[in-house]
């Protein structure tokens, strides 16, 4: 349903940890095998926490072709189911500045038949759909935590068997309950 007031307060949460960039796909491989036509995920995390890797471990469980990359200067890429299930559409905001821009890219035209997964979205599309999916990836650095007791996380893409933190929440009536995740 697109246009409706966005849920405010998530219907679950969850908090996953993967010790390896291709744990983190598994998990989103996972994931991507339950999602359907019309569902809207928001992908957050620092620069390198895994973000486009998430994306192509749940473009593998969609069955789309292979290649995801990251959109950052395309804005969107729309990879093609190979079989009867839904398209991904891959969307980086980071340098769109507010949910009137993410409107001019014309999402809305794909939402009802394809899975859209916004990195950096968050404040800009939820307004998109009544229910999301919204995903965070958090990066350690050593293993550390801050003073505030959250991670400490850094910019850095060259270690991929470092653990990844990864807080999922469902909002809205299609994430009435937290998706099966054997393993995690």
């Amino acid at each position: 349903m697109t246009g409706a007031a966005p849920e405010e307060t998530p219907v679950w949460e969850l908090e996953l940890h993967t010790a390896s960039a291709a744990a983190t796909q598994s998990l989103a491989r996972q994931l991507g095998a339950a999602l359907r036509p019309g569902d809207l995920l928001l992908l957050t995390g620092e620069l390198g926490a895994g973000k486009t890797t998430f994306t192509q471990g749940l473009g593998e469980g969609l069955g789309v072709r292979a290649g995801i990359i990251s959109p950052t200067f395309v804005l969107v890429r729309i990879h093609p189911a190979l079989g009867s299930g839904p398209d991904l559409v891959h969307v980086d905001a980071y340098r769109l500045g507010s949910a009137a821009e993410i409107d001019d890219i014309d999402l809305e035209n794909t939402m009802d038949s394809a899975v859209t997964v916004v990195e950096w979205g968050r404040g800009m599309v939820e307004h998109l759909a009544e229910s999301r999916l919204e995903v965070t990836l958090l990066r350690a650095t050593g293993g550390q935590a801050d003073p505030e007791g959250g991670l400490v996380t850094d910019f850095s893409a060259e270690d991929d068997a470092e653990e990844r933190t990864i807080r999922m929440a469902g909002f809205g009536p299609r994430w009435a309950s937290a998706p099966q995740l054997d393993g995690f």
